[in-house]
């Protein structure tokens, strides 16, 4: 892997952290990493390395940005709750503009960028693939399918929009999001006019990709990073 940094990007509540991982070699794609609702935190940056180790650009916004850019652990989800009440759709839509402006800046082609989100930020990430069209949109385990979250319509109202091809990856165990929703959501994707698909892993629960967190399960995490990485090479065309 090449360098790290973070840099600010304006926005109309001020400006917005951004951290970024690069390739050691000239990266021909570009992905934008979206937060849990613990912030940008450890784990996160250590996620966009790895996109970086694989070759790819990896940025990831700050999208608690407006109530002080927290890193929070993974102790105690109601330190989180506040952060996440300020979202907006306003807000969350302009901060994807403005990431994948400079992404745009760096020469990468809306085509050649991918959004790949965690938690909170997979529900961004099919948000993302439903309003733009880029290379290729990644949701693990994303909430709000039937009621929505921060002003933003349900995700199986989202999904038959779709203008990014997706790929969703959901576990059977997670507590926060049924079985029969993932199936609901399958189904609505299926409507789209670009190529979804959506994975469930039987053993697996909410948060199961991070090695941060009690819930994470090994064999679904490495599953769900090489189809994540299979399927950013499939559709991002650098």
């Amino acid at each position: 892997m090449g360098e790290t940094r973070t840099v600010d990007l304006p926005t109309a509540d001020g400006p917005m952290g951004v951290y970024e991982a690069r390739p050691d070699d000239t990266p021909r794609t570009a992905v934008v990493v979206l937060q849990e609702a613990f912030g940008v935190n450890d784990h996160i940056e250590d996620v966009a390395r790895r996109f970086a180790d694989a070759g790819i650009l990896a940025v990831a916004p700050a999208l608690f940005h407006r109530s002080g850019s927290p890193r929070l652990g993974y102790e105690d989800i109601e330190q989180a709750y506040p952060h996440m009440g300020a979202l907006s759709s306003r807000g969350v839509e302009e901060d994807l503009e403005q990431t994948l402006e400079h992404l745009r800046r760096l020469g990468f082609k809306d085509h050649a960028i991918g959004t790949v989100g965690f938690c909170m930020g997979g529900t961004v990430s099919l948000v993302a693939g439903a309003r733009l069209p880029l290379g290729a949109s990644v949701t693990f385990y994303g909430g709000g399918i039937l009621e929505g979250r921060f002003g933003e319509p349900p995700l199986v109202e989202l999904a038959p929009e779709l203008k990014t091809p997706w790929l969703g990856l959901f576990g059977d165990e997670d507590a926060g999001i049924p079985v029969d929703q993932v199936e609901a959501l399958r189904e609505a994707a299926a409507r789209a006019p670009v190529t979804t698909e959506v994975v469930r892993y039987p053993d697996a629960g909410h948060g199961f990709h991070c090695d941060a967190r009690d819930a994470f399960h090994a064999p679904s995490a490495r599953d769900g990073w090489q189809r994540t990485l299979a399927f950013l090479d499939e559709h991002l065309q650098g």
